[in-house]
């Protein structure tokens, strides 16, 4: 059986998205009345495949969770907006006149966010930024990107790379996912067939689908903030606070250590 060509499925579905959006676009279903549907899938490595429509990375404030509203409210000073995809909160701060930096790995969704107005961006992954010499007072890991911390092996190099991009008394503001509320059957299982494997319950393994593209597989984690406190264990962040408001949502902020 083919299998799917590697590139970059969320810059693709971004684009469409957009244009979508603003009416633009993309490709017609057959007759070319109505755009087709821009659906982001996830694909997980114990065969799971759920689906998603795409429009919900082009949200205005009006059409976020509560959780995002409150997060925004702690940003202070320089910021780095970490998968900042279309620039959903990154254009909120511009507009309300903050220095704000988006940086994401994917060179479709800057596009977009520069479309949108975005005017400071990266295309960079953060272990190449962190070399860059750039400082800043708040990074943001919103629309659950705490995940890309991906879990215990990789978090130590993520968390110094923020470290060594931060201005003395920054903080990190991200909104992660606890995992073990759920009583899904299959959400269960994966999370016992992680822990036979020496993995957390919520470290996941994806691939993301769109239309002919694939990404990599990749590590995504969805975590307590129990666990979230250990993986801070032996680094330069200490977690500061948890809005655990929207369950099993939740908003942590991590401070810098003098």
């Amino acid at each position: 059986m083919d299998q799917p060509l590697l590139g970059d499925v969320f810059g693709e579905m971004i684009r469409d998205a957009y244009a979508v959006r603003t009416g633009i676009g993309p490709r017609p279903l057959a007759g070319g009345r109505v755009p087709r549907p821009v659906v982001e899938v996830i694909e997980r490595d114990d065969g799971l495949i759920n689906g998603a429509p795409a429009d919900h990375y082009l949200a205005g404030p009006d059409e976020w969770q509560p959780h995002d509203h409150r997060a925004l409210r702690l940003v202070r000073g320089a910021v780095l907006d970490i998968g900042v995809g279309a620039g959903r909160t990154a254009l909120e701060l511009q507009k309300r006149g903050m220095a704000v930096t988006g940086l994401d790995t994917s060179a479709g969704a800057i596009e977009v966010a520069r479309k949108r107005g975005l005017r400071d961006t990266v295309l960079n992954t953060v272990d190449a930024y962190a070399r860059s010499g750039a400082g800043y007072d708040t990074f943001l890991l919103l629309g659950n990107n705490l995940g890309l911390i991906e879990g215990p092996e990789r978090a130590p190099a993520f968390l110094a790379a923020l470290a060594s991009l931060a201005r003395p008394g920054a903080q990190i503001i991200a909104q992660g996912t606890d995992p073990y509320g759920t009583t899904d059957p299959v959400h269960v299982a994966y999370q016992r067939r992680n822990a036979e494997r020496g993995r957390l319950g919520g470290q996941l393994r994806l691939r993301l689908r769109y239309r002919l593209l694939a990404t990599e597989w990749f590590d995504y984690l969805n975590c307590s903030v129990d666990e979230l406190e250990k993986l801070l264990d032996g680094t330069r962040w200490r977690l500061a606070s948890v809005d655990t408001e929207d369950r099993p949502y939740y908003v942590a902020v991590m401070e810098l250590c003098a």
